[in-house]
């Protein structure tokens, strides 16, 4: 009864999510509440089990570092130097934002970083008169691809670091950066191609206005923009610190943003600054989570993971191939934290089925579950924010539209995967001794 009641309340959840009728925060949270209301599990269970908090957590310590950030003008200025640069370009213009996304996710996180540019790119968008939607969809995908390339990239990649101890930073440089960097490019190729009509080369007359413009005027001069500039860079800094010092990075991000407020106390209001935290975007992670939380209480995502196992009666080719695809395709319904977190410890029971190096199966499950996260709007942390930053600014991402654009990526990212997985790490097991 309670494996039926999990699947169906998440199977109408996210029906309702798809749909947009209903805010998604509201719907998440309701689907999480019957589930407590059922029995599937308790209370207890949902905020010491399901619900990550440190996501949570993190999520809102950096839109608390942004929003104080953002007063001070940077940002506009980051947007308007990026713009005159290109010359207004639409083309490069979204190359550009393409690049700056993506190696600011492989060097922060993905979320991190769709926080400093997505306010850029609306102002952006708004100033030429651009079309949001193609800017917003290119950082959403350079986001989750940048973010594959490194440990602190996707917070996959930092379950599985902290979950196996030999897979450090460098590691994933030398294991996921390449296959990132060449997907980048086909991504951002794909993107040029598909909306090539709407990037045609705006009026002039914009461009005159933009190039009119004095980006450095925009920068608000005062103690706040060195506080601010310092203490997001120290943030950054101890980011990619992590492999070395092994301080969490939430707790990292928490102490930024809880230094910023104390210090910028005198120029800043706490509480209107609590005010532009996305809590919309918050809770509906909560209630993600708990969602979830339901088919992993029942056995639902372990009974799918242990399936592939017996599937492929433990062939490694052919465990590590089904494991890419399975959570590739599997993290565009849910997101892929709590799928990683359901699936790291059925990787490593593998071991008791006698195969002695499961580093093919952690590269899989990484770049499944990092990929897969371009497939819907809740298949990665990233792209819930940008949807939901978009929103307040009155440029709403629709869930459908996001996923005519998103599957076909996927797809085609986990079929150049495919081969570089094989090649690389699988066919060595098939070559005789």
């Amino acid at each position: 009864m309670a494996v039926v009641m999990a699947v169906a309340v998440f199977v109408v959840s996210y029906i309702f999510i798809m749909m947009e009728k209903i805010n998604r925060a509201l719907v998440a949270l309701s689907g999480g509440l019957l589930l407590l209301l059922t029995g599937v599990y308790q209370w207890e269970d949902a905020v010491q089990s399901y619900i990550d908090w440190q996501t949570v957590a993190l999520l809102f310590a950096m839109m608390v570092l942004v929003a104080i950030t953002k007063k001070t003008g940077v940002f506009t200025f980051v947007a308007i130097w990026l713009a005159k640069t290109v010359n207004g370009k639409p083309v490069p213009l979204l190359v550009g934002i393409a690049v700056l996304t993506a190696i600011g996710s492989a060097l922060l996180d993905n979320v991190t970083t769709v926080l400093l540019f997505v306010p850029v790119i609306l102002t952006l968008t708004d100033l030429l008169k651009l079309p949001a939607f193609p800017y917003l969809l290119t950082i959403i995908f350079s986001a989750n691809i940048g973010g594959t390339a490194t440990l602190i990239g996707d917070p996959p990649n930092i379950m599985i670091g902290q979950a196996v101890s030999h897979l450090t930073f460098v590691s994933f440089i030398q294991h996921t950066a390449p296959i990132s960097m060449f997907l980048f490019v086909i991504m951002l190729f794909v993107l040029i191609l598909l909306f090539r009509k709407q990037l045609r080369q705006i009026d002039h007359e914009h461009v005159k206005q933009l190039m009119a413009m004095d980006e450095v005027s925009y920068i608000k001069i005062s103690p706040l923009l060195y506080q601010s500039i310092s203490i997001l860079l120290l943030t950054i800094t101890g980011f990619l610190l992590h492999p070395v010092f092994h301080i969490d990075l939430t707790l990292i991000a928490l102490c930024g943003a809880l230094l910023l407020l104390i210090i910028s106390e005198k120029e800043v209001d706490t509480e209107a600054i609590f005010q532009q935290v996305e809590w919309v975007t918050l809770f509906f992670f909560i209630g993600l989570f708990m969602l979830v939380g339901g088919l992993e209480e029942v056995g639902v995502i372990d009974e799918l993971a242990r399936g592939i196992m017996w599937l492929t009666e433990g062939d490694m080719t052919n465990t590590a191939l089904l494991l890419l695809w399975t959570s590739g395709l599997f993290s565009g319904i849910v997101d892929n934290i709590p799928f990683v977190a359901a699936m790291i410890p059925v990787i490593k029971e593998f071991e008791t089925y006698g195969m002695s190096n499961l580093d093919p199966l952690w590269w899989s499950l990484a770049l499944g579950a990092c990929l897969g996260g371009n497939g819907t709007l809740i298949g990665a942390s990233a792209n819930v924010v940008v949807a939901g930053l978009a929103e307040s600014q009155n440029k709403r991402i629709s869930f459908m539209k996001f996923m005519v654009y998103g599957i076909p990526i996927v797809i085609l990212s986990l079929l150049f995967a495919t081969i570089y997985v094989y090649f690389r790490y699988l066919l060595p097991f098939e070559q005789p001794l």
